[in-house]
């Protein structure tokens, strides 16, 4: 197949998820790179059929059928060779190149390893959930456990990778060394191949190389690459996360039911998911430079992805898994966390706690049912908001800088350090937020979907709320790594789909709130005011170039750009306009139930949402 960005006319991408294959067509068509046709099928990694490429064939056919493009051979069916037909010179038929992500048989889940946990081991753990894994444990020599509770956590977690990290270079061994020897000791075994040594990556002091070497080798497959932290104020993470793609298909995808046969279809690796959808993020900041905010809200986890500036100026990526939130799987566990009366506020009509329980519990056991009412979609909606709001506090708390101080100190110093950690999400200097995942790009309408992430992220200041028209970002992802500029193009023109701009005031809680906060105006004539407490929109033309000012009405009141200072915006109006949420930061509703109910309605009522 071709992989010259310059001679491919027809791209074939699949996402292989969990429980959906989706297959995305991809043309160079006059208006320029396309999205034009989509097929999904159910995933078959699980037994009986136990062969993904089974499902990723039937996901093929339905391409061919809503496109009338053929793209299979003949003889095409679950075996070593590629299925596909080559595209012709005349293009109507074929494709030119075969790619595709995977999350299924519950993606890559690793375990990370560390001297100190909020040094090394968080090190580890950035690297590894950049890598697209989810974290099933940070163990750390200062993490409370005895040595059997490692061992014995080791053992039952069975992971899919394990990364060793500790101990700065040329620092002490000692630590390092024996989180290799409790490693030993577990000798857990990994989730698939019963012949499999368990793949280890040491990424620590360099000087202990030796010995964690011969160590780790009795029964383990040991790569060495470059310490994560190879000083306090450094962070080094590129050469562990470039291993853990390789050991990701070396040992996990090659030992998954038929993903033998896929990795011979294509000729450029297979990324795991969240890693594709990392990279589309990471393309989209470089090319526009702009501080972003991502989610990707599923039923079984939600993946927060981010780029800030840090202290020096230079722009961060941070990825973190929340792998006890979700829409479906997990939802109970979004319940236990947040609360029966915390899901409750979000509602536009009354229910009581228990029912609550019970309806989500109901949902956890039957996971792929879809809401058949309109209770039943904003009860979903209202778990969305609370599973945002705890998938972004847990990833504030490792997108942060970097602890540490500039003087080398003895172990039981670095043990108590804290000083310069940093929250690198700074929600007034956010300019994109992107909504992916069922719950969010397959609302029955937009405006919600931007009032979901509105309130569920508390933004602030003045921020573009987007979403992901079909989740096509992970397959934009690994297209990425062949045509970046193909990629863009339709990340642009088909997939991020402008919603809104939402305009939100903060202020200390101490001082009274005015009546009025801000005072809008759109392309130089009065458009409206934000008032405290109340939520209010400005129409626009959708794609309309549109300068807006925003002018506090008092020096403690921050629209953006610093306390008592104006705002103005050159931006493209998204279908809903403008948002203008005069709610003070955090949010805060009313104890009484009535007045929840009533607040809910009088917000759904001001965006034009259907209410009760």
């Amino acid at each position: 197949m071709k992989t010259d960005p310059t001679a491919l006319r027809t791209v074939l991408v699949t996402d292989c998820g969990s429980t959906t294959t989706k297959a995305l067509l991809f043309r160079k068509t006059a208006e320029g790179w396309r999205q034009t046709h989509r097929g999904e099928a159910p995933t078959t990694v699980e037994q009986p059929v136990a062969d993904v490429t089974v499902g990723a064939l039937n996901a093929f056919a339905e391409v061919e059928e809503v496109s009338g493009r053929k793209v299979l051979a003949p003889d095409a069916a679950p075996s070593g060779s590629a299925p596909f037909l080559e595209s012709g010179d005349d293009g109507s038929q074929g494709i030119d190149l075969y790619l595709s992500t995977s999350s299924a048989g519950g993606g890559l889940q690793m375990t990370v390893a560390g001297v100190v946990r909020q040094m090394s081991a968080e090190s580890a753990e950035r690297a590894a959930l950049s890598a697209g894994a989810i974290v099933m444990d940070a163990i750390s020599a200062d993490d409370g456990r005895e040595d059997h509770e490692r061992i014995q956590r080791l053992r039952h977690l069975r992971p899919d990778i394990v990364l060793l990290t500790g101990g700065v270079d040329g620092g002490s061994q000692e630590h390092v060394v024996e989180m290799a020897e409790t490693l030993v000791a577990a000798s857990p075994r990994p989730r698939f191949g019963d012949s499999l040594r368990l793949p280890v990556i040491y990424a620590g002091n360099s000087h202990a190389t030796d010995d964690v070497r011969r160590i780790l080798e009795k029964t383990a497959q040991v790569a060495v690459v470059d310490n994560v932290r190879p000083t306090l104020e450094a962070e080094n993470l590129t050469p562990a996360r470039e291993t853990i793609h390789e050991f990701f298909l070396a040992h996990v995808m090659s030992h998954s039911p038929g993903y033998d046969k896929l990795l011979r279809w294509t000729p450029v690796p297979v990324m795991p998911t969240p890693a594709a959808v990392g990279d589309m993020v990471r393309g989209h900041v470089e090319a526009t430079g702009q501080t972003l905010l991502c989610v990707d809200i599923g039923g079984a986890t939600t993946d927060v992805f981010s780029v800030f500036d840090n202290r020096q100026g230079e722009p961060v990526f941070n990825r973190t898994v929340s792998a006890n939130l979700g829409m479906s799987y997990s939802v109970a566990n979004v319940l236990i966390e947040a609360g029966a009366e915390s899901i409750r506020r979000w509602l536009p009509y009354e229910m009581e706690p228990a029912e609550i329980r019970d309806r989500l519990r109901n949902k956890m056991i039957r996971p792929t049912s879809i809401p058949q009412t309109l209770e039943d979609l904003w009860l979903e909606q209202a778990v969305c908001r609370e599973a945002l709001r705890l998938a972004l506090a847990h990833h504030r708390s490792l997108a942060v800088g970097l602890s540490g101080v500039q003087q080398q100190r003895g172990i039981a110093d670095i043990f108590s350090q804290t000083a310069g950690r940093s929250d690198l999400v700074d929600m007034m200097r956010l300019d994109l937020v992107i909504g992916s995942g069922g719950v969010l790009s397959h609302a029955p309408d937009r405006m919600s979907a931007a009032l979901m992430i509105l309130e569920g992220f508390e933004l602030q200041g003045f921020t573009r709320i987007a979403v992901d028209s079909i989740f096509m970002m992970p397959h934009l992802g690994v297209l990425a790594s062949v045509h970046p500029d193909a990629a863009q193009e339709i990340f642009l023109n088909d997939c991020l789909v402008n919603v809104a701009h939402a305009a939100v005031p903060v202020f200390p809680r101490k001082r009274p709130a005015e009546s009025v906060l801000a005072e809008v105006s759109v392309d130089g004539d009065p458009a409206g005011t934000i008032k405290a407490g109340r939520v209010g929109r400005i129409e626009l033309e959708p794609g309309a170039a549109t300068r807006i000012t925003i002018k506090p009405t008092g020096g403690h009141i921050d629209v953006g750009a610093g306390a008592g200072v104006t705002l103005e915006r050159e931006f493209t109006a998204g279908l809903c306009g403008v948002i203008l949420d005069g709610r003070n930061r955090p949010l805060q509703t009313s104890a009484s139930t009535d007045r929840q109910v009533a607040e809910r309605q009088a917000v759904m009522a001001e965006l034009g949402l259907t209410g009760p």
